[in-house]
């Protein structure tokens, strides 16, 4: 895709950031997602109209790709946002298999605003037992069961990856 595309789809993604701020909405972000130069999805952080600290604009935007295309699976796809991905839109885009990240802002120009997931990032690689937020293991063995009763099933079985 030639660089002027590139530049049409990131400006769409800093747009619907700069809407949801100058609109009362929510957080100064955006995400577009593009399979085969067409936008398939769009969203901005919908955090505060939705109640939902998990809405954040790349995952708004890939739950409406997924939607649109009748998949979970978003190869093919590039995504477009206003900021580098936190760690939770980060793991995100690869469960859904996207291609290609392009991101304007920095997660240190984020940080420099007071959204600073550099506690987040130092957490996601500590052991279990060293993080802050207290973990405890209950009933593995029960749980166990149940994947060995998924590594078998027709869902798993009929899924195309």
């Amino acid at each position: 895709m030639e660089s002027t595309a590139h530049e049409k789809f990131m400006r769409m993604a800093i747009d619907l950031s700069e809407y949801n701020v100058k609109q009362g909405i929510g957080g100064p972000f955006g995400a577009v997602i593009v399979k085969d130069g067409v936008v398939v999805a769009s969203s901005a952080n919908r955090v505060i109209p939705e109640n939902d600290p998990t809405a954040h604009a790349e995952i708004s935007a890939i739950r409406l790709a997924c939607h649109e295309l009748a998949t979970f699976n978003l190869t093919g796809c590039e995504i477009y946002t206003s900021c580098e991905p936190c760690p939770m839109c980060l793991g995100a885009i690869y469960w859904a298999r996207i291609d290609k990240i392009y991101f304007a802002n920095t997660r240190a120009d984020a940080a420099d605003i007071g959204f600073d997931d550099e506690f987040i990032y130092q957490e996601a690689g500590k052991p279990v037992d060293k993080r802050k937020l207290p973990c405890e293991q209950l009933m593995r063995d029960d749980a166990l069961q149940i994947f060995r009763l998924w590594q078998s099933s027709d869902v798993k079985l009929n899924i195309k990856y």
